[in-house]
């Protein structure tokens, strides 16, 4: 009998059901028929069955290292479909064997970026070129390549659909190069945070001239400030693939009364508590709005004083006026990540100034370090009865939240004594600490390490359907895959699957242990003595 190859699968005339799956098999597919015929469909015209069968061997080795082969298979099948030129697509394979590791990554690894890329198939060029694929985008280059895709536009919503296209295609080029490895989990972080603040500047610039074009001012006559505040990890530096956006409206008068807080439109005017109110209003519409083109975020705006019951804008004296008196120890522990993300800047710098008291000036003492127990003793019982306790990496014991909590227990404790701890990043923050011996060199390396799995965990779970998940699966073919999307891979008799399962249970253990011996064995010794000695 003829030894069989791998281009027999496209070039043998005879080849029958049995003998393609005995030559699938091996690279992890599990429907086989199915597989093959997802590749006879690829190669349709006798030019591309040649060209095919000279990168099968290469195309199938990449498929079988995705988290999953089959499913990788059939996106790549519907992107040759969906390719202007098949032809050309598969000669570009060809040519760039790198690229077939990248759709394999993508296909098998994201139904939400594989639809990205089968939507507008060009944009692979784009994202496999070098220049564009392991450069870091920096915000300036955001910045001016959005500007340039809005400078002819004229209408609201046309503007604000572009920034929805801006960000898939922005979207897809951070999670490629977090799949590959190209940017560590620190680096995609970042460059959600920044995709995020340049999104929402442009969408308060595009709302606020549509308003005022509304209004008959043509963008002139108003020069009120109003600032937009990142929260959370938008204020932190640190998002997720499918986090929401926290933020705060600030504008630096709403007062009513005298002409000094009215704003003259056209013939008429309007109070600035109305003006800012409805621009904020347009803004939250403007990021939460689905159209054919998506959503830009979640807008959660219940950070703001008073929660949903307040107002939706606030001006700088009554966030002033309400933090000095009615401000709970967990809102200063959130003003710790406040950040102008839009807006007017300077405005945004003097929020940021005139909350600095409310955080650190008060001592954080018993009542509030017991306030902070208590917060995580009712998440620990809520998880508990979700059965989630020990899958939640960000809520979970020794999960992302009992790392906030002790660095931000710490930051407010010792703040007013060191400014230098003043970081709004996790990890700036925790090196901070461990550099003014607030942490131990263990703990510092311990909290650090688990901070980097458990928010790559989180990534990795969000980039599959763009949904805000925190739990690592239950069902096993779940598990392999995220597994598989972060790296590990199978050897001797471990799983993949299991090696994740080993290293959750280590890293979180490890925090939970820490934030165990700080907020309760320790009790109120860590923040009264604060200083380690090494």
């Amino acid at each position: 009998m003829t030894q069989l190859n791998l281009k027999d699968l496209l070039l043998a005339p005879h080849l029958d059901r049995h003998q393609a799956a005995s030559m699938l098999s091996p690279y992890g597919f599990k429907e086989t028929e199915r597989a093959d015929a997802n590749l006879q469909a690829m190669a349709d015209d006798p030019m591309a069955r040649q060209i095919l069968s000279d990168i099968i061997e290469d195309l199938l080795f990449c498929l079988s290292r995705s988290a999953d082969p089959d499913q990788a298979l059939n996106y790549l099948e519907r992107f040759t479909k969906a390719a202007v030129n098949k032809i050309r697509f598969l000669s570009y394979l060809k040519e760039n064997p790198r690229t077939l590791e990248l759709l394999a990554k993508i296909f098998g690894g994201s139904p939400f970026m594989s639809e990205i890329l089968i939507r507008d198939p060009h944009y692979l060029y784009w994202v496999s070129d070098p220049e564009i694929l392991y450069k870091n985008r920096k915000k300036r280059d955001l910045m001016r390549d959005l500007s340039i895709a809005l400078k002819y536009l004229r209408t609201e919503e046309k503007k604000l659909d572009i920034l929805r296209i801006f960000k898939r295609k922005e979207i897809l080029l951070v999670g490629i190069r977090d799949l590959l490895r190209i940017s560590d989990v620190e680096g995609t972080l970042a460059s959600l945070s920044i995709l995020a603040e340049v999104l929402i500047q442009k969408a308060y610039e595009i709302c606020k001239l549509s308003m005022n074009r509304v209004q008959g001012t043509g963008g002139r006559k108003i020069r009120a400030g109003f600032a937009v505040i990142g929260m959370g990890k938008l204020g932190g530096g640190e998002l997720n693939f499918s986090s929401d956006v926290d933020l705060i409206y600030v504008c630096s008068s709403d007062r009513e009364g005298t002409s000094k807080n009215r704003l003259q439109t056209g013939s008429a005017s309007i109070s600035k508590a109305e003006y800012f109110k409805h621009l904020a209003q347009k803004i939250t519409r403007a990021l939460s709005d689905v159209t054919d083109e998506g959503y830009l975020y979640r807008a959660d705006l219940r950070l703001r004083p008073d929660g949903r019951t307040g107002n939706i804008t606030n001006s700088l004296g009554s966030c002033r006026q309400y933090y000095a008196s009615r401000g709970e120890t967990w809102e200063r522990i959130a003003m710790l990540k406040a950040w102008p993300v839009a807006g007017d800047r300077a405005l945004g710098a003097r929020f940021i100034s005139m909350i600095r008291p409310f955080i650190f000036r008060r001592p954080f003492d018993g009542n509030a370090i017991s306030e902070v127990r208590r917060i995580k003793e009712r998440i620990n019982q809520k998880m508990s009865d979700r059965g989630l306790s020990r899958r939640n990496v960000k809520l979970g014991s020794g999960g992302i939240r009992e790392i906030e909590f002790i660095v931000q227990s710490l930051q407010i404790s010792f703040g007013r004594r060191f400014p230098v701890i003043h970081k709004r990043n996790t990890l700036n923050a925790l090196r901070a600490l461990f550099k003014k011996l607030l942490l131990s060199e263990e703990e510092h390396s311990f909290l650090s390490a688990a901070y980097i799995f458990l928010r790559d965990v989180e990534n990795k779970l969000q980039m599959v359907y763009d949904f805000q998940i925190h739990s690592i699966p239950s069902k096993e073919e779940e598990l392999k895959a995220c597994a598989l999307r972060m790296g590990y891979r199978a050897t001797g008799f471990r799983s993949a699957a299991q090696k994740l399962l080993h290293d959750y249970h280590l890293h979180s253990g490890r925090v939970n242990k820490i934030f165990q011996a700080i907020f309760y064995s320790e009790g109120m010794s860590r923040f009264r003595s604060g200083i380690l000695k090494r």
